[in-house]
């Protein structure tokens, strides 16, 4: 199994476009310091032909141009068999409508998920041009799933969604009733490889997360935010990290002390442009490195 990073920074990218942070300057100076970024998403495959992108970001064309496994290879058509959501932020599906050239799409997502994408968005009508170009396959809470070739074929790939505890997302926020499935982080596995790859990029706890972190033999963690007030301290916002879902990395009850025995190899990924772990000089990116976890760049490649 090979998981590709196409994007490792959260809504906005690194850097972002409206932001004077320190780090988005240093990325706009040129800084060895700073990698810049596109919007959190990843693509895995079993046979190197076929792919599956979880989240599909707004810098998802980007994203595929930076990526030949995903070009197209004769006359219409793609590699990519499905697009998984783990939620349904901006960030996480406005990619969708970037890939609305009448190739069929199949997206893998929970009932809330897609209910919100579909019933609540005028925009879906332009992926639901002809029938078939837009397929919804049912992601279930607790229930492991086969991930499907174009043919219908086992692809060689399951995938296993947890809830994770979250919230609604900002635009259907105070619209809807909150539920279990609006968001989850997913456990992927290959047919006959005891490795397993969780990615959970939106964490506001750890509530009943550990014993199935330690299943996996590598983890994509929420690093968003390095202080619960980060935004605030910064003169940037009035939200904290945990008020957006988000636990921060740093501090007595953050991932990184709480995580500190985690098995698996470690990635921290969907960074936020204010988060210090960027600035590869940082105490803070030390400290993370120290304890065993990578952060995560575009094109970093993993192999289970």
């Amino acid at each position: 199994m090979r998981l590709r990073v196409l994007g490792a920074a959260a809504g906005g990218g690194f850097p972002q476009w409206n932001c004077a942070c320190a780090n988005c300057q240093l990325a706009r100076s040129g800084s060895p310091r700073v990698q810049a970024r596109t919007e959190d998403s990843i693509a895995v495959t079993h046979d190197g032909e076929s792919w599956f992108v979880l989240n599909a970001s707004p810098s998802i064309h980007a994203q595929i141009a930076a990526c030949p496994e995903l070009w197209p290879r004769a006359g219409r058509g793609s590699p990519i068999a499905g697009i998984v959501l783990t939620n349904g932020d901006v960030d996480h599906t406005l990619g969708l409508f970037c890939l609305r050239e009448s190739t069929p799409l199949v997206v893998y997502a929970t009932d809330s998920v897609f209910r919100a994408l579909v019933d609540r968005n005028a925009l879906t009508r332009t992926l639901q041009r002809f029938d078939g170009q837009l397929t919804h396959r049912r992601l279930e809470p607790g229930v492991e799933t086969a991930l499907l070739l174009a043919s219908g074929e086992p692809s060689g790939l399951s995938i296993l969604p947890r809830a994770v505890p979250g919230k609604l997302p900002v635009h259907i926020d105070g619209t809807v009733a909150p539920g279990p499935d609006d968001n989850v982080g997913v456990w992927i596995r290959e047919e006959g490889n005891a490795n397993a790859a969780a990615y959970v990029t939106a964490a506001a706890s750890l509530e009943g997360l550990r014993p199935a972190l330690d299943e996996a033999s590598c983890v994509f963690f929420d690093g968003t935010f390095w202080r619960d007030d980060e935004l605030i301290a910064l003169g940037l916002g009035k939200s904290r990290a945990r008020d957006m879902a988000h636990l921060p990395i740093g501090g007595d009850d953050g991932s990184l002390a709480r995580l500190a025995s985690l098995r698996g190899r470690k990635i921290y990924t969907h960074i936020n442009n204010t988060n210090p772990i960027l600035d590869s000089d940082s105490p803070e990116r030390r400290a993370v490195e120290a304890a065993g976890w990578q952060v995560a760049t575009d094109r970093m490649e993993i192999t289970l």
